[in-house]
């Protein structure tokens, strides 16, 4: 089995208010701390079938442009999601299964791009914005009991697994993949970054506080029982556990690495992304109504994540 990850976005950050701040609040963590932010997805070449976890973000969506305040910043681009997949070697037509962790864009944003790959996704997801008008959806209740310590779960091959992980959003799930005698666990943003599962700190990000605690807990049961290279999405250590083939030692923290930020300012275009999910506010779609003159109280249509999410485009 050969698994690759799919890298599309570099030199991002996320600030420990950001990180940590989802249970005792951001006010609690030091916003100069950023930790280093990236945008990847996975790849699995079983040897007979090509599966994905996750689609990245769409074509065209626009870059953030931080600042001191930005709490968080998916990165620069490196390339779209679709080159990074092309140039490990497959072809959109090879992929025959796709597995959602879940709806958010910088997730699930090219699922039309493959046309013979069928799309597990659980069934609490069914109805997000970001999967209408998609074909080819399996939904996913979770019929094959418990994997170890997670009560629901659902095989997908020999050695593949997704397993109901709520918290994040309603329907977040994980992807957990037995070789060699490791497991390799693709999470839907359980953390943003290695240091949270470390420190044991959920992030500001959840549609269910409870649920996140009970889905962090079960991960580090999980991984202090089991042999896990932990393979995040908005990292780099996510493929750098996965190239090292690192065991996550929750007693043993990997050392952190500060970001490099650069808060070189760009010329405005009026827009502005969530960095959380990547919807792209546009003042030209909304009646031309700057995001500043947002009202203090509005929310994200897509994640119903807060204006202090969204970065200048």
């Amino acid at each position: 089995m050969i698994i690759k990850a799919v890298k599309f976005r570099e030199n991002g950050f996320y600030s420990q208010p950001f990180a940590f701040g989802g249970e005792e609040g951001p006010a609690k963590f030091d916003p100069s701390v950023r930790y280093r932010g990236s945008l990847q997805n996975y790849l699995i070449d079983t040897g007979d079938e090509v599966i994905l976890v996750d689609t990245g973000l769409p074509a065209g969506t626009p870059e953030e442009n931080p600042d001191e305040s930005s709490l968080a910043f998916t990165g620069k681009d490196i390339c779209s999601y679709m080159e990074a997949f092309e140039a490990l070697g497959y072809r959109p037509e090879q992929v025959t299964a796709i597995l959602l962790t879940h709806k958010h864009a910088d997730h699930s944003g090219e699922l039309r791009s493959f046309p013979n790959a069928k799309i597990y996704v659980n069934e609490e997801e069914l109805s997000a914005a970001e999967l209408q008008g998609v074909s080819n959806i399996v939904p996913v209740s979770f019929t094959d009991g418990a994997y170890y310590n997670f009560p629901e779960s659902q095989k997908i091959r020999d050695g593949i697994t997704y397993i109901k992980a709520k918290g994040h959003t309603n329907g977040n799930s994980i992807v957990i993949v037995e070789d060699r005698g490791l497991f390799y666990m693709f999470h839907g943003d359980i953390t943003y970054v290695d240091e949270a599962l470390y420190e044991d700190k959920l992030s500001m990000v959840f549609d269910d506080l409870h649920a996140a605690r009970v889905t962090q807990d079960r991960v580090r049961e999980f991984i202090r029982n089991h042999p896990t290279v932990y393979c995040g999405t908005h990292t780099p250590q996510g493929y750098e556990n996965l190239e090292a083939k690192r065991v996550m030692d929750l007693d043993d923290p990997v050392p952190t690495v500060p970001a490099e930020v650069d808060f070189t300012e760009k010329k405005a275009s009026g827009r502005y992304v969530c960095s959380v999910c990547g919807y792209v506010y546009d003042p030209a779609e909304n009646g031309g109504v700057a995001f500043e003159d947002l009202p203090d109280d509005w929310k994200c249509p897509r994640c119903r994540q807060g204006k202090d999410k969204f970065n200048r485009a």
